[in-house]
């Protein structure tokens, strides 16, 4: 019975062990295949396919895949702009490529300065002579501009399109506050410094309007005259003046309309846009569904097409998002993040620094973090150059002070060099329930900020005394950096916005020019010769994790789900307004400290709306009822 015993054990041990062993070699398979980068060898001849499901934005934010598979939804997907137009220029030579097609089936927008980039890409395709064709269910004002740079144009019959400008309604909260007896204590410096408006006010005040108005005024032009010039035929007039009679001329049929207003050139679904695109690309050979054409993945295309990474390191430092403290990001710039970033080793060896910037501001101490992390590097000698993409205000203004030199772009908004903090208090709401407050004080300070039994006379002198101190650091930095005293800065600070034509008049930008305008300033700077140098984008490696989880969720080659009529179209759109009204109340009931940030900025990162039905082996989880959406 021993014997027999041990050799029971011994062929127990053998089946564990054999069973651990191809657990290991199973997950260690599927781990390599999740983890495998696209193969340049899957690059195929035909078209070129950027179906861009979701938005564009300078830097993609980080995937958090256990709040996705919990919450059983997946974020919109986000794709870098500089990515793209790297593709574009790409298949601009690359002989496998006979056109581009853009679906914007899903597309959520991006930035004017991105549109304004990628737009010029598909020109510089078009004047390649290779054809770009766009298709989607309906356009709003950033698909339209990229479509507007397409060769052809197609609108699904059940579709179409509309201009809706930027612009738009704000909450406003101080009756509701008063209602709850809630008592907001708001230290600002700057008339157009309107972030707190909405806790002090019941509508937008003078000057905020006055601000606001010339901005939105100036973005909209800019995105009109780029529009009117890719697509001469377009008839915006007739869109954006009186858009109830165009949709009534065509009888309510929004493809028609589109049609009507030279938005668009053919009305057809999917099926007859693939077909088409298939005659001049050819068919899919891999694929029998109808519609299907060759063509290229943007990923695989990518990997063929990889960054050069020859010569000298000009190092990339991009600012993204609202600015906090900590080490957020990406798609948010935590300070202690970058300011690591700045001082780790990657920039031991550079010859040259470009900060890229795509930031509302936020934290006052986590920008001065980034600040004196980039003085630093300026300190060793190096030429430190900034590039301005869609926002650079406020604390994005704040980080842009140690450059040299300052590109921006037309449709960039920066300034609004202000300060604020804000701080409830309860005293009155307490009150009403009985509550009252008494003690002993060996100080006027002593006790204070006291959120229960409200703030004495000499906290609230204090507080913004901290304040105007704050404010006087900022333009006093903003006056060193671009050579004006600080009562010149002062005239043009006050926590207004500027477009970035209004702010190259003022002084606070040097030149409109893009990050590679920027990239070869710093490099003649550094008396780097073409072919010499390359740029090195610091803190964009992803994670194993992130990786993993995005080709778990990815499908480049499925066709999305439609957008629904006009309707869904701009009920989607309205979602984000909910998203950032939400935001506006959490920085309310948040605890921060200084802030300076910029409440009429557009956007940098849109909002994270949420599919209801993923790709990839997610959507077959739905199907088969493991998962439900949200």
């Amino acid at each position: 019975m021993t014997f027999a015993r041990k050799v029971w054990h011994l062929l127990v041990g053998i089946k564990d062990g054999l069973a651990l062993l191809f657990l290991l070699l199973f997950f260690g398979a599927l781990y390599a295949v999740l983890m495998s980068r696209p193969s340049p060898g899957q690059v195929r001849e035909g078209a070129l396919l950027l179906k861009l499901d979701g938005t564009v934005v300078e830097e993609p934010e980080a995937a958090d895949g256990f709040s996705a598979l919990l919450g059983g939804s997946l974020p919109t997907k986000q794709y870098r702009a500089r990515d793209l137009v790297r593709a574009l220029d790409a298949a601009t030579t690359d002989d496998k490529v006979k056109a581009v097609v853009l679906d914007l089936s899903r597309f959520t927008g991006g930035g004017l300065v991105h549109m304004e980039e990628i737009g010029a890409a598909l020109d510089r395709v078009k004047a390649a002579k290779k054809p770009v064709l766009t298709y989607a269910f309906g356009y709003a004002d950033d698909g339209v501009m990229l479509a507007a740079h397409s060769s052809e144009v197609w609108v699904d019959p059940m579709g179409g399109a509309f201009i809706l400008g930027p612009g738009g309604q704000n909450m406003y909260y101080a009756k509701l506050l008063e209602r709850f007896k809630i008592t907001p204590h708001v230290y600002k410096v700057g008339t157009y410094k309107d972030y707190v408006e909405p806790y002090v006010r019941n509508d937008m005040s003078a000057p905020a309007r006055e601000a606001r108005s010339a901005v939105l005024g100036a973005l909209f032009d800019s995105w009109k005259a780029d529009v009117k010039k890719a697509r001469p035929k377009a008839n915006l007039d007739l869109v954006t003046k009186d858009p109830a009679g165009w949709y009534k001329a065509a009888a309510g049929d929004g493809a028609q309309a589109a049609l009507n207003a030279g938005l668009v050139d053919k009305v057809g679904d999917r099926v007859a846009f693939g077909k088409h695109v298939a005659e001049l690309v050819g068919e899919d050979k891999l694929d029998e569904k109808p519609g299907a054409f060759a063509h290229s993945t943007l990923k695989a295309f990518l990997a063929k097409h990889e960054a050069e990474t020859k010569g000298k390191t000009i190092a990339v430092v991009t600012i993204a998002g609202e600015i906090v403290d900590g080490k957020a990001g990406p798609g948010k710039a935590g300070g202690d993040r970058i300011a690591d970033l700045l001082d780790g080793k990657d920039t031991k060896d550079i010859k040259a620094l470009v900060i890229r910037i795509d930031s509302p501001g936020g934290s006052v101490t986590a920008s001065e973090r980034i600040r004196t992390a980039i003085e630093r590097q300026k300190a060793k000698g190096i030429p430190v150059v900034v590039s301005m993409a869609n926002v650079a205000a406020s604390g994005g203004y704040w980080v842009s002070t140690p450059g040299t030199r300052v590109f921006a772009e037309p449709g960039t908004v920066t300034g609004s060099i202000g300060i604020f903090a804000v701080v409830n208090s309860y005293e009155k709401a307490l009150a009403g329930y009985g509550v009252t407050s008494d003690g002993v004080r060996t100080t006027p300070l002593s006790g204070q900020p006291d959120v229960f039994g409200g703030f004495t006379p000499e906290v609230e002198a204090l507080l913004q005394s901290s304040i105007e101190r704050g404010y006087q650091r900022f333009i006093g930095l903003v006056g060193k950096a671009r050579g004006k005293t600080p009562e010149q800065v002062d005239a043009i600070a006050q926590g207004r916005v500027w477009d970035g034509g209004t702010a190259r008049q003022l002084g606070l930008v040097d030149q409109f020019g893009s990050l590679d305008d920027a990239l070869n300033y710093a490099a003649a700077q550094a008396k780097l010769e073409s072919g010499d140098w390359h740029a090195s984008y610091l803190g964009q490696k992803e994670s194993g994790y992130s990786s993993l989880f995005e080709r778990m969720t990815d499908d480049e080659d499925s066709s999305p789900p439609e957008e629904g009529d006009i309707f869904a179209m701009l009920n989607h759109r309205q979602q984000s307004m909910v998203e950032r009204a939400l935001t506006q109340a959490s920085h309310l009931l948040g605890a921060s400290g200084m802030q300076v940030y910029c409440l009429e900025c557009p956007a940098p990162n849109a909002p994270q709306a949420k599919l209801t039905k993923p790709a990839g082996w997610l959507g077959w989880a739905y199907e088969v009822g493991l998962l439900s959406p949200s």
